[in-house]
């Protein structure tokens, strides 16, 4: 009995496990599959699945389909639903959805409602479409999941009585504000539009200047509650398919309940998030994307986002503003090479004074030094919590300026800065020549053209200051080093990030055209390496032309 007995808990605890293994078998293969709980669930889950999708067709059964939107939209009070019939005897039953405020009802009453109530047509129910409506852009639908995003999405749906499939029109008008000046990337030469929070508003931003049958437009929804529509836009002859299809796996894979805007996107999107240098470029500027996509770049527009995402990056686009190539190449060449020194500015300064004030001060001419002495005399603090004092209440300072509404926010800064950095030396908290330091550092960081890209240097500030409190210049270089061949090391979609500076060997790369130094435009006759091999050509060459 004994031996029996282990012998059925045996073959119990096999069938257990291969329950088990079937119920993951079939989860993995139907994700709407999942066994039923016996706990107390929600009233409204046996209406979704498990990827929060409704379950269920549209039946011809017009009264089920109205039970059904009322249930599942249940004390939404901005939906609007009327019913009525039509037809020459008023036997064809007519339930009309959609949500107040998302949709453009002059529009819906024009080309919609007042057909059907006053035009006569043959029996069939399929005459509808036929002759009735004037609305171009509709579509015959089957499914209650596609039929309330539609509602939610701005859009009105047709259901027919004795029809399983209702009729979705497009009658979108989301309140959205107009196209403005854009305010973070300010250019003096050039376009002055930007994006705007409409997907369809940004896209017809950049075919207006992209006026090409190949430059393609993927769109697509991301997010299982938010259902945030994006769009994908590349010209086809250009990019590069492998990097396209990495970027397109990566989209379909993201499964998070909502996406709000582009930098949202950009940190789900990103595999190193070790780094503090931004992997994708974010822009509010049409003309910027259009020249990127025109160089075998992808472009994603997000709704609901004014900025949109480009890549794949490398570091030398940080550098680069819209108006580098509306005024001539010397000045331009001039006004980057700037950049990339207000770079190792805003980087080293803070570090370096640290270094040689606290470690080396014979390196500094005597008159200097005597200078630096009597600058310091009074002032209780090492070099270290100086300069530290003075770059926290600095980053205090812009973030305040930054919070507060319009020219407010720029005044704090002005004001703000002169107050505090005169009442810190007239209390001999902090010397004169630390004052300067951070000024400069300040100055040199909003010389760099892109936002996202500034962000990284100030945290690597504080990462020499730090370094150099330890180890003077040793330091100092040391993190220069570190710094460099962290870049070196960082690459985007295959890219390597410090490109064209990481070519191989024998290999002059064509984006020293557009690097530091700025080619004329008649020069710039070839597309950077991440365009599509054999599509590099961008004008004709002279031969060609004579």
């Amino acid at each position: 009995l004994h031996l029996l007995s282990r012998r059925k808990r045996q073959m119990c605890i096999r069938d257990r496990n291969i329950a088990n293994q079937y119920r993951k078998y079939i989860t993995c293969q139907n994700p709407t599959y999942y066994p039923k709980k016996k706990r107390g669930k929600n009233p409204m889950d046996h209406f979704h699945t498990r990827t929060h999708k409704l379950k269920g067709n549209i039946s011809p059964d017009i009264q089920e389909n109205i039970k059904y939107t009322t249930q599942i939209m249940q004390d939404c009070n901005d939906l609007v639903q009327k019913q009525f019939k039509i037809g020459i005897d008023h036997e064809i039953s007519i339930y009309i959805v959609y949500m107040d405020g998302l949709v453009n009802t002059e529009m819906l009453q024009e080309s919609v409602i007042r057909p059907l109530l006053q035009d006569s047509f043959p029996q069939e129910r399929t005459a509808i479409s036929q002759y009735v409506i004037e609305s171009a852009d509709w579509k015959w639908i089957d499914t209650m999941e596609d039929a309330m995003t539609a509602v939610l999405s701005g859009n009105t749906i047709l259901f027919l009585g004795g029809e399983a499939r209702a009729i979705l029109f497009s009658s979108k008008l989301f309140p959205t504000r107009g196209v403005q000046n854009a305010d973070q990337e300010v250019a003096i030469v050039g376009p002055k539009d930007s994006f705007t929070e409409s997907l369809r508003m940004n896209t017809a931003l950049i075919r207006r200047r992209i006026r090409d049958t190949r430059l393609k437009v993927i769109q697509k929804q991301i997010g299982t509650r938010s259902k945030t529509d994006y769009a994908l836009m590349y010209i086809e002859d250009l990019v590069q398919k492998d990097i396209l299809n990495k970027i397109q796996k990566q989209m379909d894979k993201i499964c998070v309940d909502g996406i709000f805007d582009n930098g949202m996107l950009q940190q789900y999107l990103e595999k190193d998030s070790k780094t503090p240098f931004p992997l994708y470029q974010l822009t509010q500027r049409p003309d910027k994307v259009a020249s990127s996509i025109m160089e075998g770049r992808i472009a994603v527009v997000l709704d609901n986002s004014p900025m949109v995402l480009l890549l794949p990056v490398t570091f030398n686009v940080f550098f680069q503003a819209s108006d580098d190539y509306y005024n001539r190449w010397e000045i331009t060449t001039f006004v980057r090479i700037l950049r990339y020194v207000a770079a190792i500015i805003s980087i080293g300064l803070p570090g370096f004074y640290v270094a040689i004030a606290g470690f080396h001060p014979e390196v500094l001419p005597t008159p200097f030094l005597l200078a630096l002495i009597s600058a310091r005399e009074g002032v209780p603090f090492p070099v270290i919590v100086e300069v530290l004092l003075m770059e926290l209440s600095f980053e205090l300072l812009r973030e305040a300026g930054i919070r507060l509404p319009g020219q407010l926010g720029g005044t704090m800064g002005v004001v703000g800065g002169l107050i505090v950095g005169q009442a810190a030396v007239d209390a001999h908290l902090v010397s004169t020549i630390v004052v300067i330091v951070v000024a400069l550092t300040a100055i040199a960081t909003f010389s760099i053209p892109n936002e996202l890209f500034t962000s990284a240097f100030r945290l690597m500030k504080f990462f020499l200051i730090i370094l150099c409190a330890f180890w003077g210049l040793y330091g100092f270089f040391l993190g220069f080093l570190a710094m460099f061949i962290h870049l070196f090391y960082l690459e985007n979609y295959g890219v390597p990030y410090a490109h064209p500076m990481v070519e191989e060997r024998g290999r002059l790369s064509t984006a020293f055209q557009d690097f530091m130094v700025r080619y004329p435009l008649k020069r710039m006759k070839y597309r950077p390496e991440f365009t599509k091999e054999g599509a590099r050509v961008r004008q004709k060459e002279d031969e060609d032309e004579k």
